[in-house]
């Protein structure tokens, strides 16, 4: 055991370690006093609670406001912290992160924008059309091939009545056409398709169609009938077809009557319609 450094009381005196111990508290006692009764330096902590008594200026007490204030920044920055990823999760950025994300972003190392992930291509179950075209599709002996602009409808029927086309040039007689064997008869230039072929330059390949259709017609007592009547379709042509020297709407069905005359185009050529009971 080391000795102390304290020399000790002198003899013959009534000192002892309890005064001691009394003179440091009232000291000590005596300067806690001075401090709270002096004003705190400007811009001391003590300046924010001047209502509160000046805590006691020791080392732990230091310790222990310092160790409160440190805490109480770290529950401020997690509470931030927290709050942004609840946004971003939502995904609700606000401007300045709307703004940064029009920004392309750029590679570090090349500096050039990132190419942006192409969207996923949704199947399409429409129809494309090929099987139509396919069947639509008829092929020559020399390997060539036309796809047919026309398509019957549902109600198309073979005629009951032999109908008839006369050809006329000006006053010349060209001859005659029976059109009463089949329920739709194809004019154009297309000599592979046409039914009719015609070979004016002013007419189309796929020109205009004369189909029979089966449509209901009351009688004199009312009632309803099924009767197959001839009609003709202008295919979107060029320069389109005309009954009776009047313009056929295109992609609609016109109905004929007996001794119509009929043109295709810029030709001269006149088609006229009768049937048995009118030849």
């Amino acid at each position: 055991m080391q000795p102390s450094s304290r020399s000790p009381p002198p003899k013959g005196s009534s000192y002892s370690r309890r005064d001691d111990d009394r003179d440091r508290d009232r000291r000590r006692d005596d300067r806690d006093r001075r401090r709270r009764d002096s004003p705190p330096p400007r811009g001391s902590r003590d300046d924010r609670y001047p209502d509160k008594p000046r805590p006691r200026d020791d080392y732990y007490s230091s310790r222990r406001d310092d160790r409160r204030d440190r805490d109480r920044r770290d529950d401020r920055r997690d509470d931030r912290r927290d709050d942004r990823r609840h946004r971003e999760g939502r995904g609700d950025r606000g401007d300045d992160n709307r703004r940064r994300s029009r920004s392309p972003r750029r590679d570090s190392r090349s500096g050039s924008a990132a190419p942006s992930p192409k969207p996923a291509e949704k199947p399409n179950f429409g129809n494309s059309g090929l099987l139509a075209a396919a069947t639509n599709t008829v092929k020559a002996s020399d390997g060539t091939s036309t796809v047919l602009k026309y398509n019957e409808p549902p109600e198309a029927r073979k005629p009951t009545q032999s109908w008839r086309l006369y050809v006329f040039k000006g006053k010349e007689d060209l001859g005659l056409l029976h059109i009463a064997k089949q329920s739709c008869y194809l004019v154009g230039r297309d000599q592979l398709v046409a039914d009719i072929p015609i070979d004016h330059p002013s007419c189309s390949k796929q020109h205009a169609a004369i189909q029979y259709r089966q449509v209901h017609e009351k009688d004199e007592w009312g009632a309803s009938k099924p009767v197959v009547k001839p009609f003709i379709i202008d295919l979107e042509s060029t320069n389109g077809t005309f009954v009776n020297n009047a313009p056929v709407p295109a992609s609609r069905y016109y109905e004929l009557k007996p001794s119509d005359v009929i043109k295709f185009g810029q030709s001269t050529r006149e088609y006229v319609l009768l049937n048995e009971d009118d030849a």
